[in-house]
């Protein structure tokens, strides 16, 4: 592993090497080997080993060495993100240029080498358990199910009460998730006894962006044609979204600035989003989706409890 789980020793591997790797990480970690799978988007690509452990996909990235961090534009914005900076600078009345802008937002430049990783493929819920509708423990609050039936018959989709109770409806039926507050440290504690561990900041910007050199994976702007999540054009229905899909690792990240991904520091940290604070202030796309960039700083929270609205986690294991 010492070579072979690193760029780009591992893309080199012939296929039947890649796969003795995988069935070895399945036993070492006790996983499910479902396969070798190869992802392709925005110009990089690798065929990897994708698992499975109690209901949670994960997905084998070798390590590597990389640059990250952010000074200026790569390729460079097309008229129609100058233009829509233009209009946010002049609502705000800031004279500077948009790399000294968007700068003041991202890491320094260094170099880093990430470690081979067993990443979860999808953004993991914190604090919100699904319970039956006959638990006990959502009986005892007539006043919750009261709201519900209401909120039912008026034929709208998903009903939060804050701090209490959540019913979603999906797939043709309602499901309900009793509310707990967690801790930072509880999360990590929990994932530990699990086998997991949150990913560094680092770490997390690799698996984002791996290594990119633009201000987002994909280039330096949004395009028009992108359907992303806040921003939908008419007639974009039935498009996926393109920052969902999955990325050169298999992996859905980055993808909604409203979900904070936390990753592994001293003190409560997350990348990836900023809660929605942009889109809220009225940034516009480009702007909004800043804190979606591989190369922002992460985010350090005033306090250790998440909000389990805008707080997400995403599982791995660093492979030894």
């Amino acid at each position: 592993m010492e070579k072979a789980g690193y760029l780009p020793h591992f893309e080199k591997l012939e296929t039947a090497d890649k796969t003795a790797l995988m069935q070895a990480l399945a036993e070492q970690y006790r996983l499910r080997f479902k396969g070798l799978q190869t992802f392709s988007r925005w110009g990089l690509s690798c065929t990897t080993g994708v698992f499975e452990k109690n209901g949670r996909e994960l997905v084998f990235v070798p390590g590597g060495a990389i640059t990250i961090g952010w000074e200026q534009f790569h390729e460079g914005l097309d008229e129609e993100n100058l233009a829509e900076l233009d209009y946010v600078f002049g609502e705000c009345e800031y004279n500077g240029t948009p790399e000294d802008f968007i700068r003041e937002d991202m890491a320094p430049v260094r170099q880093v080498t990430v470690p081979p990783m067993l990443a979860g493929r999808e953004l993991e819920e914190i604090g919100w358990e699904p319970v039956e509708f006959q638990d006990p423990r959502l009986l005892a609050h007539p006043d919750w199910l009261e709201e519900f039936e209401e909120h039912k018959r008026s034929r709208m989709r998903g009903l939060n009460l804050v701090g209490h109770v959540r019913f979603d409806y999906t797939d043709g039926q309602w499901r309900a998730y009793l509310y707990h507050d967690v801790t930072y440290p509880q999360l990590k504690e929990l994932l530990r006894k699990q086998g997991f561990s949150l990913p560094t900041a680092d770490e997390w910007a690799y698996l984002c962006g791996g290594g990119c050199r633009t201000l987002f994976p994909w280039g330096d702007g949004l395009n028009s044609d992108m359907r992303i999540f806040h921003f939908e054009s008419p007639g974009d229905e039935d498009k996926p979204y393109d920052m969902k899909e999955p990325n050169f690792f298999g992996l859905s990240i980055a993808y909604d600035p409203y979900m904070r991904e936390v990753v592994e520091a001293d003190t409560f940290t997350t990348c990836g989003g900023d809660g929605g604070c942009n889109i809220c202030g009225g940034m516009g796309p480009l702007l909004g989706f800043l804190p979606c960039s591989p190369h922002r700083k992460p985010e350090v929270q005033e306090d250790d409890l998440l909000d389990i609205d805008f707080d997400f986690c995403r599982p791995i294991i660093r492979v030894e």
